[in-house]
């Protein structure tokens, strides 16, 4: 059985804020800290709502001050749309942040989904299946920067010739590869690719509706945990070598009328009634401390996820999380 790893993502309307959030988790005992990669964005998940005048910082220059005042969170950027940086480029900077962090990085990888932040800032958006290829691509480039003496790479997307990233990244052979998603062609690349999948719903074009999240129930997170072990055997990779991962909006009280109600207003937005189906949502975890505890080891015993991208709104949460759940999944 892995370690079960728990992750907290930093808030990122200022770095105040983010540096307070990081340094209490290096004390508390999360496994890493993560900064979503966008340069803005508009979403709507459950009763969640940004606009894109919301402040929003940059996600590689604060895990990399981040890396300086933590001693032993690793640093996630979480998720990272390959088109946003060269990768030649991206494979230094992460080389750069795990020798800052003495070798803490995991490198947090997708093709991205919110077409109005591709679009607004001059990328494009282009097709999914561009996207991917580029992501595959990227990801070939980034493995070879870490570990051979020179690369050079001819693809549809990216022609590189006798490029150099010394020095290489403190972890070997290279940082540890999460990706994110859960479409077909995802996973594809995961199975010969990712050390880490985080298996999340599908979004494309837009905004995170809570509808999506809904139809995304355990019976298509086992279809997708299928998928992903056949593409790695047919990638000749054992797929117990891909750690699963999880990215759940944890609503948490003490109090069980309060946590029943939380539950209700998930159901409602869902367009789900049962408050039990609601709980069981790969996307989230509600109710008290109790049962997030009961409902992890299921998940834990029925998935193998045993890394937790956890979305907590504020301090207490934080705390209640890591006083009243993590101590049972201690090592």
């Amino acid at each position: 059985m892995r370690e079960i790893k728990f992750n907290l993502g930093l808030p990122i309307a200022g770095f105040s804020r983010a540096k307070a959030w990081a340094q209490r988790a290096d004390e508390l005992g999360f496994y890493s800290v993560s900064v979503a990669d966008h340069m803005f964005t508009r979403t709507n998940f459950l009763n969640f709502e940004r606009t894109p005048a919301q402040p929003q910082i940059e996600c590689y220059t604060t895990l990399a001050a981040v890396a300086a005042i933590t001693r032993r969170v690793r640093l996630v950027p979480f998720i990272s749309p390959m088109k946003f940086r060269h990768p030649p480029l991206l494979a230094k900077m992460l080389s750069t942040i795990d020798r800052i962090s003495g070798g803490r990085v995991i490198a947090g990888l997708g093709a991205g989904w919110e077409l109005e932040e591709f679009e607004n800032y001059g990328y494009g958006f282009g097709t999914n299946a561009e996207r991917i290829e580029r992501l595959a691509e990227g990801i070939r480039i980034l493995k070879s920067m870490w570990t051979d003496e020179q690369t050079s790479f001819s693809g549809r997307h990216y022609r590189i010739e006798n490029a150099y990233n010394f020095p290489k990244p403190l972890q070997q052979p290279h940082p540890p590869i999460m990706m994110g998603g859960s479409g077909r062609k995802i996973l594809e690349i995961a199975g010969r690719e990712a050390d880490i999948m985080n298996l999340i719903a599908a979004v494309y074009q837009g905004s995170i509706e809570p509808s999506q999240q809904a139809r995304f129930d355990n019976t298509q997170l086992r279809k997708k945990i299928a998928q992903l072990h056949q593409f790695a055997r047919a990638a000749g990779r054992d797929p117990a070598a891909i750690e699963l991962s999880g990215f759940p909006l944890v609503l948490m009280s003490e109090s069980k009328s309060e946590a029943d109600a939380m539950a209700k207003s998930a159901g409602d937005a869902s367009g789900i009634t049962d408050l039990d189906e609601v709980r069981r949502l790969p996307m989230s975890l509600i109710g008290t401390p109790e049962e997030i505890r009961r409902e992890l080891r299921y998940r834990i015993e029925e998935f193998n996820i045993t890394y937790y991208m956890l979305a907590l709104g504020s301090p207490d949460a934080v705390e209640l999380f890591a006083g009243k759940v993590m101590p049972e999944f201690a090592s």
